[in-house]
C-alpha cells in the first residue's frame, strides 16, 4: 500500500507544448535541493539521510514529481543496496527513497515480503524538504496508533548528474541555473521528466521554420517552485546558442535548475560561410574560395561561383554564397561546393537543407536556376525565378560515408544567393 499516486504521460511524449507553465500546488518551503552528498553503491550518490530509528523519532517519505512505483525489501537489514539494484530494474529511475512504515497492516499481515521497509523510485531527484508524506493515517483499528515514517533516505543516479548526451547532438553548457533567451527560438515542450533523448527528439521532427529551418539546438532545464521540482522544460531552436546568451534565471518562486544546452550535429562545416572575413576595417570582400567552400568557373568564365562577406547580402551573419559571376562579365554556370569531402555515416539518410536568395537583380532574376548533386546524382534543379525573401529548401539524401556536395548555377543577371547549408541526421 502507498498513499500517494501519481499519473503519468509516456516518458518520449511532452506534457504540454508551447503552453503556459501548468497550475500545480506545492507546498511552501524555507529552504530547497542542496548539493549531493556522500558517494555510495557504485552508480547512486545519496542526497539526504533519515532521521533515526529510536522510538520518539519521526520522518516523512518524498511526495514529489514523476513517481514511478514502489517495491518492499527485506528489512533485516537497512537494504540500500536491494532498493538501488530495484531502481536499477524500473525503466527511468533516476532516485530511490527508503523508509520505514509503522502500523500498516498491510506491510505487517498481508505482502508476502513480511517486511515494512519500503522502497520507493522516481525519473526525477529530490530532495530533504519533499519529506512531506508523515503517514498519520488510521490503518489499524482504533485505539491503535496512527501510521508513521522512520529512516527517510535519498538516492540519486550519477546518469542524472551527469547524463549520456544524445545521439546525434554535442553538448554546449551545462549544468546551470539560467535557461537560454536566444534568437531562432522555436517554441517549447513540457517534459514529463528531465529527459534528454525526448528532448532531442523533439527538436529532431520539429517542424521547419519558414525562416530559420530545421531545429538544430535545444536547451533542456527544471523549474523548481518554492524549492520542489515542478516542470521540464525542453526549448528548441532554429540557431546554435550557447551559455552567454543562458541569462533567465527563472521569476518569483521559479527558480531553474538543470539547465544544458546542445546543438545537433551539422555534417557540413561552415555552412553559412562565416568562416571567410574582410580584413579589419573593411566591411565588403568577395573571393572565389577560402578554407571551408571552393568556387570554380569553366572555361572562359571568372567568379562564377563564390563567397562574399557582406551583410546585407547574407541569410544571417556576415558571409554567404553567390553562384553568378561576381562581375557581370559572361552567363555561365559556376560551381560551389564544400573544400573537402563531407564526413558521414553510410547508409544513413541525412536531411540537407539551405536557404537560396533570387532578389539582387528584381524581374530580372527570372532566368535564375540552381541544380542540387549529391555524390554526382542530380538532386534536385530549382527555377526560382525572382523572389523577394529567402526561401527553405529541404531533401533527404542518402550518405555514402564521404560525401561530395555540389551547387550549380545561375546565369547572370539571374544571380543565386546560397546560405545556412545544413547536414543533419
Amino acid at each position: 500500500m502507498h498513499f500517494f499516486t501519481f499519473e503519468d504521460v509516456p516518458p518520449s511524449q511532452p506534457a504540454a507544448v508551447d503552453g503556459d507553465l501548468v497550475n500545480q500546488t506545492v507546498p511552501t518551503t524555507t529552504s530547497s535541493c542542496r548539493g549531493l552528498a556522500r558517494r555510495s553503491n557504485n552508480n547512486y550518490v545519496q542526497v539526504f539521510g533519515g532521521m533515526g530509528t529510536g522510538p520518539n523519532d519521526r520522518d516523512a517519505a518524498v511526495k514529489g514529481t514523476v513517481y514511478l512505483t514502489y517495491t518492499i525489501v527485506n528489512n533485516a537489514t537497512y537494504n540500500v543496496d536491494d532498493c538501488l539494484n530495484y531502481c536499477d530494474s524500473v525503466e527511468g529511475c533516476v532516485f530511490a527513497n527508503l523508509y520505514y512504515e509503522f502500523e500498516n497492516p498491510l506491510l505487517d499481515l498481508v505482502f508476502s515480503e513480511g517486511s515494512n521497509l519500503k522502497c520507493t523510485v522516481y525519473a526525477d531527484t529530490h530532495c530533504a524538504t519533499e519529506k512531506t508524506n508523515f503517514g498519520g493515517q488510521q490503518l489499524y483499528p482504533a485505539p491503535a496508533p496512527l501510521n508513521y515514517i522512520q529512516q527517510s533516505s535519498g538516492w540519486a543516479a550519477k546518469s542524472l548528474v551527469e547524463p549520456d548526451t544524445p545521439q546525434g547532438y554535442d553538448k554546449v553548457f551545462g549544468p546551470t541555473n539560467r535557461a537560454n533567451n536566444a534568437p531562432g527560438y522555436m517554441g517549447f515542450a513540457f517534459l514529463n521528466k528531465y529527459d534528454m533523448d525526448a528532448c532531442a527528439s523533439l527538436c529532431d521532427t520539429h517542424g521547419a521554420d519558414p525562416v530559420g529551418g530545421a531545429c538544430q539546438y535545444f536547451n533542456i532545464w527544471r523549474a523548481l517552485v518554492n524549492g520542489i521540482p515542478t516542470t521540464y522544460t525542453c526549448a528548441m531552436y532554429f540557431i546554435p546558442a550557447d551559455e552567454s546568451t543562458a541569462i533567465n534565471n527563472g521569476q518569483g518562486d521559479l527558480v531553474i535548475t538543470k539547465s544544458r544546452g546542445y546543438v545537433r550535429q551539422n555534417a557540413i562545416v561552415d555552412g553559412g560561410f562565416e568562416g571567410y572575413m574582410c580584413d579589419l576595417g573593411v566591411d565588403f570582400c568577395f573571393t572565389s574560395s577560402y578554407t571551408n567552400w571552393v568556387g570554380t568557373s569553366p572555361a572562359g568564365g571568372d567568379l562564377d561561383a563564390s563567397i562574399f562577406n557582406y551583410v546585407p547580402y547574407a541569410h544571417n551573419g556576415y558571409s554567404v554564397g553567390l553562384l553568378g559571376t561576381a562581375d557581370g562579365t559572361d552567363t555561365l554556370l559556376g560551381t560551389l561546393a564544400p573544400a573537402s569531402p563531407i564526413a558521414t555515416e553510410a547508409g544513413v539518410s541525412y536531411t540537407l537543407q539551405f536557404f537560396i536568395s533570387t532578389s539582387f537583380s528584381g524581374q530580372d532574376e527570372a532566368g535564375a536556376n540552381l541544380a542540387i548533386i549529391w555524390n554526382g546524382n542530380t538532386v534536385d534543379t530549382i527555377t526560382p525565378g525572382y523572389q523577394s525573401q529567402w526561401v527553405l529548401h529541404q531533401y533527404t539524401v542518402v550518405a555514402q560515408g564521404n560525401n561530395v556536395l555540389q551547387f550549380i548555377g545561375s546565369p547572370a543577371p539571374g544571380w543565386v544567393f546560397i546560405d545556412n547549408v545544413a547536414l543533419l541526421a
